[in-house]
């Protein structure tokens, strides 16, 4: 099943916050539950909160009554507003947004019912769009991949980030189902634990060979020689290749290319935004220091009554040690400024 998906006039979510020891699907009526839900990680990884965040302004048109085609609009400026401010980092969320208040502006003489019924329509394209993406960049992605390789990943990118197959760990399963055998080895993803929860739960339901380590072993792992290939997402890419993604990626990056292991983020060109010319420039969302204070061991908080925590949630790696990007257009190699163009542009 989908991730995010539209049922019976709800926006219904799988809850990431509880797998995998629960299964459980949410419904949400008004964009503000919404923005929450994208805020507190029920959904999560770009693109299916940009596919949350177009429902969730389907949602919004039809919270408004107004038979006044400029109070609705008014309406949607502000509900889309409180959506992008959710998380700052992923890209996919003002993209969806901005795409369907865009394609709003061109429209005829629009009635209220028409443009709610657009944007509904709207939403849907956008999710089924993003499946028919993952599976191309997936193909693409998997040629990249050798039977018989070690692969590290980092965070979760499966079907959960996305409404479904997955960017990174779609590739994976993608090179899996060509009947190439392949092991994974799954950061843990700290403080969230993205990779222990959810990527390795994927894993299971794919039947694909996995270990779990901690973050801090990819190194050890690499230097010896044990990993081929490094796989990643990216909740926003720059135009000349700097990739931000889940806290933890730069050092994996940095530790794959000292020891000469290719690096591939892979990344929907929605993801890409050319308006940005370095990751210096892209926002990093920091939360709640309690989900690095409130970790647990052996049934025991961790720190300190008193202690205090920065809990920073992306950093950026640099395209210098990013050896291609994995986009549904093909394969973008250095010089990135120029080969992400023409995989977002076609020119």
């Amino acid at each position: 099943m989908r991730s995010v998906f539209w049922e019976n006039n709800e926006l219904r979510m799988i809850d990431q916050r509880i797998l995998p020891n629960h299964f459980e699907v949410l419904s949400y009526r008004d964009h503000k539950s919404v923005a929450v839900a994208i805020q507190e990680m029920v959904v999560r990884g770009a693109p299916a909160i940009g596919a949350a965040a177009a429902f969730g302004l389907a949602l919004a048109g039809y919270e408004s009554a107004s038979s006044s085609t400029s109070d609705l609009l008014a309406h949607l400026r502000a509900s889309a507003a409180t959506l992008k401010a959710s998380r700052p980092t992923a890209v996919n969320l003002a993209w969806a947004i901005d795409r369907i208040l865009n394609k709003i502006s061109s429209l005829q003489s629009p009635t209220t019912d028409e443009i709610r019924q657009f944007i509904l329509e709207e939403a849907q394209r956008i999710a089924d769009e993003d499946v028919e993406i993952n599976k191309r960049m997936a193909e693409h992605g998997a040629a990249l991949i050798n039977d018989g390789d070690t692969i590290i990943h980092h965070c979760n990118t499966g079907a959960l980030a996305t409404v479904d197959w997955g960017t990174a760990l779609g590739v994976i399963h993608t090179a899996h189902e060509q009947g190439k055998k392949i092991h994974v080895l799954v950061d843990e993803t700290r403080p969230r634990l993205q990779g222990a929860r959810l990527t390795a739960w994927e894993l299971e339901q794919y039947g694909i060979p996995y270990e779990i380590i901690s973050d801090n072993t990819a190194g050890y792992f690499l230097k010896a020689g044990k990993v081929q290939k490094c796989f990643v997402g990216s909740d926003r890419t720059a135009a000349n290749g700097d990739v931000a993604n889940k806290i933890g990626t730069y050092m994996l990056a940095l530790a794959a290319f000292d020891n000469g292991v290719p690096f591939y983020p892979v990344v929907p060109t929605s993801t890409i935004d050319l308006s940005l010319a370095h990751g210096d420039l892209i926002p990093i969302e920091e939360r709640d220091p309690q989900e690095v204070l409130g970790l647990e061991f052996e049934g025991q908080r961790v720190a300190p009554q008193n202690a205090k925590a920065r809990n920073i949630a992306f950093d950026v790696t640099p395209a210098r040690l990013v050896t291609g990007i994995v986009t549904e257009n093909g394969v973008a190699y250095p010089p990135f400024e120029a080969s992400l163009k023409k995989r977002v542009l076609g020119k």
